[in-house]
Order: structure tokens, then sequence, then C-alpha cells
């Protein structure tokens, strides 16, 4: 027992409250919770409000108000005395300024004592260096990750596993394990199944003739007819936890059947719920639902909005695939083909909806392993944020090995990103979720040729009232011209491109001013080559509102928007200059 817990030393935990600790600073500035102050040095302090602390350090401020934090600069003065760096502490130091009210408080700290504890985990690891992940396949890559969420500072809560939990199944471990089946009655459960799939097919493809004829005999073995039931993996984690606790009466009507575990082995991604099937690659993604609590949610996934995952996930399939656009910028989707969710248990009968409807669903992704060419290899998008326990990026690692001049790799990249999401939006109202775990890039000779996007179900949006499916409307919500924009601003320049450009100015890579310039550069040529869309979302304007994920969660670490009406729950902290404006005087190309 004493060895699941052997990462928390002091020497890891030390390292994990400066790296947290920098984070904050940098996240918490970007986001106008906290206004740094220069120092005669040329540094920068933080002074905590009626308390003789302040924390100092040097920075490099770039474009979109990101603080790259020098680490090993950061010092903690207490009564002008130094003293240790601790995430938490500076957390109960700086409540007020944050706004968390005294109610979330201890659920805040521990989502911060678990992404300390995660941390500790990945320093205790090792992992790989930037130059080896150039070779690492997929998997490897997917596993060696980091930083979790690159803008919010409580990113790896998890509230709900244990440590033995943690080093079983979180995705840092790289430790293969098997999913449970259960039988579901068919007259308790639902199967929604994507164009051109049929239940025996889908199942046939997933599970052997032996495995399938195993958990038929189970099902006999008990009096109960297999045809009365569907298939539905769980994970091991929530069946322990949750399921045969919580859906007791349910398993003892044999409305649910554990019929046994799966042959083939998955490994966990960034996710946590999403797992990869290591043995049969070529197999789908398995989605389960997962009720562990991080950042802001409880991560199970809801049987009603399963329903008509599929039908929406071959909607956008067949119009990114009839996009000759998109086609070109090779940008594919990850189609969600099948999705379960059970209902027969007692909390689908309540007045009010509740987590407790959110525990039993699961879906099939398609794997991007069997869908690329000879020569090319996938990396999650994430990866590009990376920096190995040395330091050194990834992203700078990949410019480097390609041979190219750092300006034509980062357009390159651009052209297989920001191109086709630009696209979607002007041209179809359509907006992803295009963060780091969400996107798969393909990379050859470490060049990015193009992506896959994922996770569509839940998170696709149109962005406008149009004709569809009906089992496609549930993702209209319209919004203004403005409020459009955001999802490049907010979702793509903020959430990712801040950080990547901040990476490779910081390495010496390339500067962001030529960065954003290519940017500007991508968005003008889409607009000459498609003039017929004349559209009103102005992605070269002088701002955009500044939308706080931070703020969100400090808000109400439970649930930090209502998912039925996204758009109405965020938070705005003023306007952020766009790096890409027209009135922006973009310097001259420098040397790099």
């Amino acid at each position: 027992m004493t060895a699941a817990a052997a990462h928390l030393t002091p020497a890891h935990l030390a390292a994990a409250q400066r790296h947290l600790v920098a984070k904050a600073i940098a996240e918490f500035s970007h986001e106008r919770l906290l206004s740094p102050e220069p120092t005669a040095g040329g540094g920068w302090r933080v002074v905590v409000p009626d308390a003789d602390v302040q924390y100092r350090f040097e920075a490099a401020r770039t474009a979109l108000e990101h603080w790259v934090v020098d680490e090993a600069s950061l010092r903690r003065l207490v009564e002008g005395e130094p003293a240790d760096l601790d995430a938490q502490a500076f957390i109960l130091e700086l409540q007020p300024v944050l706004g968390l009210s005294d109610q979330l408080l201890p659920i805040y700290l521990e989502e911060i004592a678990s992404t300390l504890a995660s941390a500790a985990f990945k320093l205790a690891q090792g992992g790989p260096s930037a130059d080896e992940l150039l070779s690492a396949d997929f998997q490897a890559i997917e596993s060696a990750m980091t930083e979790g969420h690159p803008g919010f500072v409580a990113n790896n809560g998890r509230i709900g596993f244990g440590v033995s939990a943690h080093a079983a199944y979180a995705p840092e471990a790289d430790r293969p394990f098997r999913l449970l089946w259960l039988a579901a009655r068919r007259s308790q459960s639902h199967l929604a199944l994507g164009a051109g799939l049929d239940e025996a097919s889908l199942v046939s493809g997933e599970l052997s003739a032996v495995e399938r004829a195993r958990f038929a005999a189970r099902l006999i073995e008990l009096g109960e007819d297999p045809a009365d039931y569907h298939l539905l993996p769980v994970h091991p984690w929530q069946w322990e936890n949750r399921i045969a606790i919580t859906f007791a009466p349910d398993i003892a009507r044999r409305d649910l059947v554990l019929i046994g575990e799966s042959d083939d082995e998955y490994r966990a991604q960034q996710s946590v719920r999403t797992m990869f099937n290591a043995t049969h690659p070529e197999r789908h993604y398995v989605k389960t639902a997962l009720a562990v609590q991080n950042m802001g949610f409880l991560r199970g996934l809801s049987p009603a909005y399963m329903r008509v995952t599929p039908g929406i996930n071959d909607w956008v399939a067949e119009l990114v695939a009839g996009d000759a656009t998109l086609r070109e910028s090779g940008f594919r989707v990850l189609r969600e083909r099948a999705s379960i969710g059970y209902t027969g248990d007692a909390y689908h009968r309540t007045p009010a909806p509740s987590a407790h409807r959110k525990m039993l669903a699961a879906l099939w992704r398609e794997s991007p392993v069997p869908l690329i060419a000879p020569g090319e290899r996938l990396a999650t998008l994430a990866s590009l944020l990376h920096r190995d326990a040395e330091g050194r990026s990834y992203a700078t690692a990949l410019v480097r090995a390609s041979g190219l001049p750092a300006e034509a790799w980062v357009r390159a990249l651009l052209g297989v990103y920001l191109r086709p999401l630009v696209h979607c939006l002007l041209a179809h109202d359509l907006a992803f979720m295009p963060h780091g775990e969400n996107l798969i890039l393909i990379l050859n000779g470490h060049v990015p040729t193009g992506v896959f996007m994922k996770d569509i179900g839940e998170e696709v949006a149109l962005l406008a009232e149009r004709a569809v499916p009906d089992d496609v409307r549930r993702i209209i919500s319209p919004v203004d011209d403005e409020e459009k924009a955001l999802a490049i601003f907010t979702d793509v320049f903020d959430g990712v491109l801040r950080h990547l450009a901040g990476i490779l100015h910081t390495d010496g890579t390339l500067p962001e001013s030529e960065f954003w310039r290519i940017a500007a550069e991508i968005i003008d040529e889409h607009g000459s080559q498609h003039p017929s869309l004349g559209s009103r979302v102005d992605l070269r304007a002088d701002a955009f509102a500044h939308s706080c994920l931070n703020r969100l969660q400090l808000r109400n670490t439970l649930q930090m928007v209502d998912l039925a009406n996204q758009s109405a729950s965020l938070l705005y902290a003023g306007t952020l200059a766009n790096p890409v404006a027209r009135s922006r005087a973009v310097p001259q190309p420098v040397g790099v």
C-alpha cells in the first residue's frame, strides 16, 4: 500500500508547488484577477493584501496578456523572509481577490491538492524527453503529457480517484486495463447507431466470437435470454465505486448484469474517461461515464445526450467531408458511431435531473489509426504545449527535426488547424471545442499535414438557425456575430495559440510577432479565396471579449457552466487586444 504513494516526497512536492504557483500567477494575471507590479530590479511582484506576503518573479509578457513566468526566479517572501512555495497557501492568501466563496474554498483546495499529487506522480515517473517524443508512438505521446489543461490552474482534480485508482487508471500511469461489460435490459436502455451500422456489426467489431459466446453463456446460466439485452461497456472504477452500489436494485432485478471482462486491453486518454484499444488499435475508442469530479464537472455521460450523438456525428461528418476547403486543409472528424444509455433506474424518475442520471452510458468513437497513410504519425495537439522534465519544448523539437524554417512549420500547423476552423465558422456557422485533447495532429516528417477533430457529440455547436434533421437540433445555439467570433478568439487564439506562441517565442524558435503575422495571413488568405462568404464575423477586429475559464471554476467548482446554455454561463473580464487586428502595426519578420 505504501508504494502507491511513493511519489509523494518533499522533492517532488517542491517541484510541483513551484510549477503550480507559477502557473497560478500567470493564469490569474491573464484573467486580470491579479495585477503584478514591476519591481526596481526589472522583475515583478504580487503583493497579498493585508498581509506581509509577496511573490517575486521574472516573466516575459506576450500578446493576449500572456505571462510566461520564469519558474526558477519565483520566490515567496513572508515578513521579508524566504518561505516555501505552497499552492494551497497561495489560494488561501488570495481568496478574497480570487472571489472564491467560503463554501467552495475547501473543494477548490482539494482540487489543488489533487493537481499537486498528479504532478508529483508525473515527476516520479520521469517520462521521455522532447527529443525522445519525436520517435514515440501515438499512445506514448498521450501518456507523456504532464500539464493537463493549459489554462486551468486546478486541472487534475479527479476527486473520487484514490491513490491506487490513480496508479491504475490515470493516463500518465500508462497502465493497460480491461473494461467490464454489463448486459442492460433492452426495455430499460437505448442503443443509437450511426448510418450504415447495425448492432451485430458493432458488437462483432468490438468483441471476439469467444467473448460474445462467454457473455451469452453467463446470461443463460442466470436463466436470462441474451436477446433481451444490450451490451454496455463500463469503466472498472465506475463499477466498483458507483454501479454496484448506486444501482444495486437494478442489478438485483437483473436489469443490469455483470457479464465479464474484455479480452482487449485499453489505455486511458487525457480525458480519463475515454479509452484507446491497445490490443486492437483499429477498433473504436470507448468513452464511458466516470463519476469523478474534475475541472468543474462530474465526468458522467448523459443517456439523453447519447441518444442523438451518432446522428449529430453523421451530420457533421457529411458536412466536413463534402467541403472542398476542409478536405484540402486535411481536416477530418472522428465519428462517434454508436452510443448506449441505461435509463431503467429510479434516478430517471425523479422530478428534477441530477448527476445520477449520467452514471451509465457509453459511446464508441472511430480510431484514427486505420485512417492514416504509411509514413504518417499521430500526436495529440496538447503535445505542442508540452515541456519535458528539463523544460524542453516538444514543439521546438518538432520544428528543428522537420528541417523547415520555423515560419514554414508554423504556417503548416495553422493551415491545418486555424484555417479549417475559421472556414467551419464562416461558411457553416459551425464551432468545435478545439483544445489540446480534442484534436489529433497528423505528422509527416515532423510537419503537421492534417488533423482529426473529436468529441463531436457533446461539444460541437451551430451558432445560427439552420434547417437540420431533428436529431441535430440540439446543437443549435444562435449567437450574435461578436460572440460567434469567440469560437476562434477564445477557443483557438486564447485557449491554444497564445500558449504555443509564448513557447516558441521564449525558446527563441520564432518571435511571437512573426507567429501572429502568419496567423493574420492565414485568415486573410482564406477571405481572399472565399469572397462569396461575406461574413460579418470580423476576425481581424481590434479587440474581443475576454472570456475567463478560471473565473468560472472559482465561481462554482462543482458546475462551471450550464451545458444547456453555455453562452449565458460565461464570465468576462473586459476585452483583449486582438494580436491579428488590422490596426496593429505588425513588425517585419526578424531572425530566429
